[in-house]
This record gives C-alpha cells, structure tokens and sequence, in this order.
C-alpha cells in the first residue's frame, strides 16, 4: 500500500497552529510600514493560505508596495515562527500514520527556508519527502502547480496512483480537484465546514480523521 498511496499534507491550519505568529506579525509589519490598518484580527484569518504580497493587497496595501511590506513581515517572522507555532491536536499522529501507510510530501504557501526549520523544530521533518513552499513555484495554489510538481519531484507519473491532499482551505481543495488527485478538507483550521465541502465531497475533524478514511477505504477496496 505504502509505494502505491501518496498523501500531500497542507500545513497552516492542517498540522500546525501558527495564527498567532502570522497574525502578530502582519500588525509589526503595519507599524514598521507606519501603515494605519482599519481590520481586524478575522480580516488577516481569514486571507491565510494565499501568498504574503496577496493577503498585503487584499488587506488594502497597494500592490507596488506590498513587497516593502512582505519583506517587513519576514524579518519579525523568521525571529519569533518557532516561538509562536504550535502543533495541532492529533497532528504527530497524523503524520506518523500517514508515512507508515504512504510516502508523505508537504505543499504549503510558506517559503521553505522558515518551512524546514519549524518542521525540524516539531520534530516531524524525517516524515516528509518533499516541502514544497512558495519559491519552488510560479503558480500558488489554487493553481495545481505545487501538487504537480511535487509529485514530479517525488517521480510519481502514474495519475492512477492513489493520491491525497489534504488541507484546511479552498485552495488546498481547489488545486487538487485542478491536479486530478482526491482531497479531504479538515476543520482544524480556517475554512468552515460549508466552504470546503463545496470543493470536496470528504471533510473530516481533523488530519488523523483524515488519515484514517485514507486508510479504511483503502483497506475496503
């Protein structure tokens, strides 16, 4: 089963808990850019997943000065991300699960130089093949460019492979529908129940619940 089941983990929202650290963050970056933000704590939540330079735009910075402030928020960030990061219930399980029943790989939207540092720091790196971040791709998700090619950097060709994603958001859901491969939605993290089922037709508590679908439908068929 293992060679022939590929499991993509998503990770903010879907195995960590680091709201705090990229919220914070995006208020340092406003002071820092002396930028008077109107929103609110939910107005930065809810943008989580997309790209830096896209959730400056939304929240109202003008997009020829939203790398001024990417490079604010990066600088605090790569400071305090291990500090203000924590694991999700259940997410060591998960992981643990998933790479004794699958080759495991992560897609997330946050660069690898702070991805790889926080996995190592939680102790889960050694589980994954491949971290796909941001830099690794020109196209973000809901783009299928990060599943695509972290598939083709785990040398699976074979779109008959048994393949999962799992995320937290539309855009994990969405990229993988764009990918050709089956997805899950969790509700651990920041999309509601109703929007993700509109992308998927599986939504789970969690990773591990996540994992243990995988796993049971696998062993029915």
């Amino acid at each position: 089963m293992k060679e022939n089941t590929i499991i993509l983990f998503d990770l903010d929202g879907t195995l960590i808990d680091s709201t705090d650290a990229i919220v914070s963050t995006f208020y340092h970056s406003f002071k820092v850019m002396n930028y008077d933000f109107k929103g609110n704590d939910e107005d930065i939540k809810n943008l989580i997943g997309y790209p830096l330079n896209v959730m400056y735009k939304e929240l109202g910075i003008e997009e020829s000065k939203t790398w001024d402030f990417v490079d604010a928020y990066k600088n605090r960030y790569k400071i305090i991300s291990t500090q203000k990061t924590k694991l999700l219930e259940n997410a060591i399980e998960a992981v643990k699960l998933a790479s004794s029943i699958a080759r495991v790989s992560i897609v997330t939207t946050k660069t690898r130089k702070y991805t790889i540092p926080l996995l190592e720091h939680l102790k889960l790196m050694e589980h994954f093949e491949i971290v796909t971040g941001y830099e690794c791709v020109e196209n973000h998700k809901p783009h299928p460019e990060p599943i695509l090619k972290t598939l083709n950097d785990m040398s699976i060709d074979n779109i008959h492979e048994n393949i999962w994603m799992i995320g937290d958001t539309k855009l994990d859901l969405i990229a993988a529908k764009n990918a050709n491969v089956k997805s899950i939605g969790v509700l651990c993290g920041y999309g509601s129940e109703k929007e993700l089922f509109e992308h998927t037709d599986i939504v789970k508590k969690d990773a591990l619940d996540a994992i243990l679908h995988i796993k049971n439908s696998h062993s029915l068929t």
